[in-house]
């Protein structure tokens, strides 16, 4: 290579850095990548802004219908389970801000103070502080903490506070709390969480925000949506989000039409749980016309519309 042309090299890859600068926090623009399905109204960070609406209609879905849904449109790696709960009778659902931890190392912990000094953020405390200083109302903070527990503990009972006086929801960390009973006491915040330790975070240290993460067994993009229950943690597209609502709401109206009929014992165990024949849809059919709107989880249009493109 020639020195002009060893020069024009170092010049092309100085201008792509400046032009395209790794922070501690993804871009709007890579964000609007990740979740291109999206078509709607976003956060200025790039996140999709599933509406209030759904995430209240998202709390009362069952997991499995769900995870079916899921698993039906190709997504098999969005549930886990085996968490402790802080509120195990509780539901959260929300949109999902990301975080993720790693083993301390000095030389990028040091970058990383540099990279958020560069995006304003506080400099003095931890960086674990730094994802709830940016949550919205109805987001949660999913943090990949890599299982740790003893060490790992990301948040106490004051970081509590800040996290639901932002976003008045909670949290779901693979890996470790401290002051579980300063915790217990923040009126409506609920955590699922591996455990809990009267250790402080040490050697351990933020590496990224609203990148993608894992938690568990399952895969998480910044702007999903949390369905979180005391049978685990499902995280779904933001695309998705409505026709699965519709379409598990639907499937619950289903089981309550089947589980009446089979109290009545109009149709035996056995012909309710296969493939319906046409006479039992079309008395499933009579039945929601029946359904008060006042009862119906969705619109009676949404219904229709729904049933219209179904077999």
């Amino acid at each position: 290579m020639t020195n002009k042309n060893f020069v024009f090299t170092i010049l092309f890859l100085c201008s792509f850095l400046l032009a395209y600068p790794q922070g501690v926090a993804s871009t709007p623009e890579y964000i609007k990548e990740l979740t291109s399905n999206w078509i709607g109204p976003r956060f200025d960070d790039g996140r999709p802004k599933v509406s209030d609406a759904l995430l209240k209609r998202l709390k009362g879905i069952q997991m499995e219908e769900a995870w079916g849904y899921l698993r039906g449109h190709g997504f098999h790696n969005q549930y886990e389970g085996n968490w402790q709960i802080i509120h195990p009778d509780s539901v959260m659902t929300g949109r999902v801000v990301t975080a993720q931890y790693m083993p301390l190392r000095p030389d990028f912990k040091q970058l990383i103070k540099i990279k958020g000094a560069q995006e304003n953020r506080d400099t003095i405390g931890g960086s674990n502080s730094w994802p709830i200083e940016i949550l919205q109302p109805s987001d949660i903070y999913v943090a990949d903490g890599y299982g740790r527990v003893i060490d790992g503990t990301l948040i106490g009972s004051n970081l509590g506070n800040a996290i639901y006086a932002n976003s008045q929801n909670g949290v779901i960390f693979d890996g470790g709390v401290r002051d579980l009973k300063g915790l217990r006491d923040i009126k409506g915040f609920n955590g699922w969480i591996r455990g809990d330790d009267p250790s402080f975070i040490k050697e351990q240290m933020l590496t990224s925000i609203n990148a993608p993460i894992r938690i568990g067994r399952a895969i998480v993009l910044p702007g999903d949506v949390v369905l979180a229950n005391r049978y685990g943690t499902i995280f779904i597209p933001s695309h998705l989000v409505a026709k699965l609502v519709l379409a598990s709401e639907v499937v619950g109206l289903r089981d309550q039409f089947g589980f009446q009929r089979l109290r009545e014992k109009t149709y035996t165990p056995g012909q309710i749980d296969t493939k319906w024949t046409d006479a039992i849809k079309a008395d499933f059919r009579n039945w929601l016309n029946q359904y008060p709107d006042s009862k119906l989880p969705m619109t009676r249009k949404e219904l229709n519309d729904y049933m219209d493109t179904q077999n």
